[in-house]
């Protein structure tokens, strides 16, 4: 069984709790046996799969089958074109590894997401710019990484996509979850 779920802000990818104020995937009523597929950090929304079996876990997160995962992040300050080209090219160099290449693209407008609790710190002299990053490897922190690498520090990261199977197609919003279809497991595994 696979489970879709909106992974909200400020929710850790465990069930178990390590600091009594921090919301983990306990809080959602997810049945006896699943495990998250993979992590958002705790600062991080979006789509997180979850299942009972351990094979997906190799099917969609080992870097050898390349398997996409794409992001809209919000950054600070306006991003040139020599950052794009630089986060798609690849190699840059994270301290631990050197990222693969990515599709990166800027986003022309602002992407319709639900609102963020809290939102993002807003400054009025400081303008912002949302890319779209397509990776098929997850680090720890490796987008929020990335984009600070190339001068852009990440404002706020929603991963929208895992293979062909985007969070607006299944019509989550943040905290809700559901197993997906056949149809749909198709779908990520495009």
């Amino acid at each position: 069984m696979l489970i879709a779920f909106y992974k909200p802000f400020d929710v850790l990818s465990q069930f178990t709790r390590d600091v009594p104020t921090h919301h983990t995937l306990a809080e959602f009523g997810f049945g006896p046996g699943v495990y998250p597929i993979g992590r958002l950090d705790r600062d991080s929304e979006g789509l997180l799969l979850l299942s009972d079996e351990a094979r997906w876990t190799d099917l969609l997160l080992n870097p050898k089958r390349a398997h996409p995962r794409t992001y809209h992040a919000q950054v600070e300050g306006l991003v040139e074109d020599s950052a794009l080209l630089a986060l798609r090219r690849g190699g840059l160099d994270l301290k631990d590894f050197r990222t693969r290449p990515c599709l990166a693209t800027r986003l022309d407008t602002e992407p319709e997401h639900p609102p963020r609790s809290p939102p993002i710190r807003y400054r009025k002299s400081i303008p912002t710019t949302w890319l779209e990053l397509t990776l098929t490897e997850g680090k720890n922190r490796q987008v929020r990484r990335m984009t600070a690498t190339v001068g852009s520090p990440t404002l706020r990261l929603i991963r929208v996509a895992m293979g062909g199977l985007t969070i607006s197609d299944l019509g989550l919003t943040p905290g809700k979850w559901r197993p997906l279809t056949p149809a749909e497991v198709q779908r990520l595994l495009a």
